[in-house]
């Protein structure tokens, strides 16, 4: 699923999916093309675009446009997150699981693309129900979003977690 993987200017770039659609009228059928994307930077920033064109290349772009726009912040905590989360979108649920260094990213091609983009290296996942593309990755941002670190917990309760 996972189609491109590219290092760009320090940015990680995966093309996820690109879906042509066929529109059938009086000369023929005349085709357009959709392009979900996921960029990070490899250092706690992600974010995902989804774009549409007449063409492959300028769907892409467009989808890179939008997620450089949309980038959310992760904790990463010594490779990892720092604690255990549950992410849902439409028909999808990802869980998320801390793992001991030397794990490496246990997940659908889907989902890894999500997190090494973010630079998580180790990492446990599992995905249920639907397997599509485009929910399985917005499920993820949303168990992402959800991640706090002890630091700000402690700061928003305003005691001391032991």
């Amino acid at each position: 699923m996972a189609t491109d993987n590219d290092q760009v200017g320090g940015s990680i770039e995966h093309v996820l999916k690109i879906n042509r659609c066929a529109a059938v009228v009086k000369g023929g059928r005349r085709f357009s093309f959709s392009a979900l994307v996921v960029v990070g930077d490899g250092n706690g920033r992600v974010g995902f675009g989804y774009g549409k064109a007449n063409e492959v290349p300028p769907a892409v772009q467009k989808a890179q446009k939008q997620a450089n726009r949309e980038m959310i912040e992760v904790p990463v905590v010594g490779g990892t997150i720092p604690h255990a989360v549950t992410g849902r979108f439409g028909a999808a649920k990802v869980v998320l699981l801390p793992a001991s260094p030397g794990t490496g990213i246990i997940a659908g091609p889907v989902v890894r693309a999500v997190c090494e983009a973010a630079g998580i290296k180790d990492i446990l996942t599992k995905s249920f129900s639907s397997n599509t593309p485009t929910v399985l990755v917005k499920a993820t941002f949303d168990a992402l979003s959800q991640l706090r670190t002890r630091e700000e917990i402690e700061r928003l309760r305003g005691v001391a977690v032991s």
